[in-house]
């Protein structure tokens, strides 16, 4: 069996609007003050609750690291289960306890680590569960802990990586509990309902609405970026989400367009966007601001300058 994470969530914050439509009033939504800090950005992806199961399989499961871990998670809406070697002894009790609690909870998600013990077979067992998970459930996301970033273990662990055509990612163990969080996040394929653009910019993508928000704290509504603006713009930070600096296809934005030239249709909508953006923001977007160009490529998203 495994153990549980407790963790109280943070309590949600509401924020009334300044006065727009009576349209977008009834759909305004409660945001949650849970926000995950991007690694590779400083900006945040603001997490509506979700449900879903994670299991942890780490051989310190009462460190501060992993502890802080579950915490994020369950900040953030996710279940976790643990299987410790506190509860369950051996590196090889683990893996079998691991995979029992696999198939029985069919978890969203697996963390886990790839040392799972201090004598120096259990030092790349996780590697051993890696592939019976892959083997039995080759779909199921799985993000593996190590310590191993330099050194000559690192090989083994890269070797393993490589060898593995399942949804597997690495990460070091010292990274932050939003980086864990965020990755583990995107690995499952959960994008949030609401994502913060920077410290001003709210997406809804359930209530099909951009929000600005001002200095007294309140939120208002860019009416101007609705329907097919709207998909677009949703499409660029979804890009953004998954991976700061994303480049979104020219196809793939035009779908949204109808005409002869879509292209040319599309570098009028993103010229609208824009112009709507900065009037918002109060501050004019430039050539380089907010959505850029690639050259031959497509379009992609940067949150604006504080």
């Amino acid at each position: 069996m495994a153990s549980t994470c407790s963790a109280q969530p943070w309590p949600p914050a509401t924020r009334s609007p300044r006065p727009c439509s009576p349209a977008w009033q009834s759909h305004w939504p409660t945001y949650s003050t849970t926000a995950v800090n991007s690694p590779t950005d400083g900006n945040s992806a603001a997490m509506s609750p979700r449900s879903g199961n994670i299991l942890v399989v780490d051989d310190e499961a009462t460190s501060a690291i992993v502890r802080a871990v579950c915490r994020r998670l369950e900040d953030e809406g996710w279940s976790t289960r643990v299987v410790s070697k506190e509860e369950h002894g051996s590196a090889d009790d683990m893996l079998w306890a691991a995979l029992e609690e696999i198939e029985e909870s069919l978890p969203d998600g697996v963390i886990l680590d790839v040392r799972l013990g201090e004598y120096r077979d259990d030092h790349f067992k996780g590697l051993d569960l890696l592939k019976r998970i892959v083997a039995d459930r080759p779909h199921l996301p799985v993000l593996m802990f190590t310590q191993y970033s330099h050194g000559v273990e690192r090989d083994t662990v890269a070797r393993s990586a490589l060898q593995v055509e399942a949804p597997v990612e690495f990460i070091d163990k010292l990274a932050s509990p939003e980086e864990v969080a965020l990755r583990i996040r995107r690995l499952v394929g959960a994008e949030p309902e609401t994502i913060a653009i920077g410290s001003r910019i709210v997406l809804d993508a359930d209530a099909g609405a951009v929000l600005i928000k001002y200095s007294d704290g309140q939120l208002a509504a860019v009416n101007d970026v609705r329907g097919r603006r709207f998909e677009i713009l949703r499409e660029l930070a979804q890009a953004w989400y998954r991976s700061p600096g994303n480049v979104v296809p020219f196809d793939r934005l035009e779908r949204y367009l109808e005409g002869d030239d879509t292209r040319a249709s599309l570098r009028v909508r993103i010229r609208e966007i824009k112009v709507a953006m900065g009037r918002a923001l109060e501050q004019p977007l430039g050539a380089n601001d907010f959505i850029v160009s690639v050259r031959d490529r497509g379009y992609r998203l940067l949150p604006p300058r504080e």
